[in-house]
């Protein structure tokens, strides 16, 4: 029996079968839970992380156990040399990435007057610097393919200042000016480029900071890991949107 053509088309529509993610960051955290999403949504996963570790190999037995190709690599991603050497291992094993989650990432929290250039240098680097590496790796294909989705990493600080520091700001502004800039280049291309700007949400980040409290939280609470997932899910699955940064914040930043 034939399904209706609404059917037929929702079908298509939906879920990630073929398609091949790429996500930094990917051992822990944030990164792990959308790399499990997408895995579940059919997709491979490629994971790349700073330094080798058993947390990002029980995620690649994870989404294999799923029945999914998997792969974990390690780089220095803020390194321009390296993330497109390691993109390039990833593709050539799994094929044409055609997801990007930008989810690496630092959070050196210190007083003001404490934060050295050091300080800033490293955190442009790492949470900025990489994401334009990454993506500019990705771009050939996806646009070969003219289909892509890109998913960047932000953070209420970016709005709001937050509690880490001014150098983690505006690492995190910078993602959404990196947004803006290519989902206005792409989108004709089939490429969506997006961020989600989440607030406190419970990982080993935000261990070690008495100024972190669910207190400051409208909802009274941290967020979890999945309700991010959750909607990285959806902005891979959706065509439609791009240039936006999707809030996940508890009610912190209300745009």
């Amino acid at each position: 029996m034939h399904s209706p053509p609404s059917t037929r088309k929702a079908a298509k529509m939906s879920g990630l079968s073929g398609k091949i993610s790429l996500v930094t960051g990917g051992s822990r955290g944030i990164g792990r839970e959308i790399a499990l999403a997408l895995a579940k949504a059919g997709s491979d996963v490629a994971l790349i992380g700073r330094t080798a570790g058993p947390d990002a190999y029980a995620v690649v037995d994870e989404i294999r156990a799923m029945g999914r190709q998997a792969f974990v690599y390690f780089a220095d991603l803020s390194k321009a040399a390296q993330a497109a050497s390691v993109v390039q291992q990833a593709a050539s094993e799994l094929g044409p990435i055609s997801i990007l989650v930008n989810n690496a990432g630092i959070n050196p929290s210190k007083p003001l007057e404490q934060i050295s250039t050091e300080d800033w240098d490293e955190t442009i680097a790492v949470n900025l610097s990489s994401a334009f590496y990454v993506t500019q790796a990705v771009l050939p294909a996806m646009r070969a393919q003219r289909w892509g989705r890109i998913i960047m990493l932000s953070s209420v600080a970016a709005q709001l200042g937050g509690v880490i520091g001014p150098h983690y700001a505006a690492s995190k502004a910078g993602i959404i000016g990196l947004v803006h800039g290519y989902a206005s280049l792409l989108a004709k291309e089939g490429i969506t480029v997006n961020s989600i700007a989440p607030a406190l949400i419970e990982t080993d980040m935000l261990k070690g900071n008495d100024r972190i409290k669910p207190t400051l939280i409208p909802l009274g609470r941290f967020g979890t890991v999945d309700e991010v997932a959750s909607v990285a899910l959806m902005l891979a699955e959706n065509g439609y949107m791009t240039g936006q940064t999707i809030n996940v914040n508890g009610g912190w930043y209300m745009s």
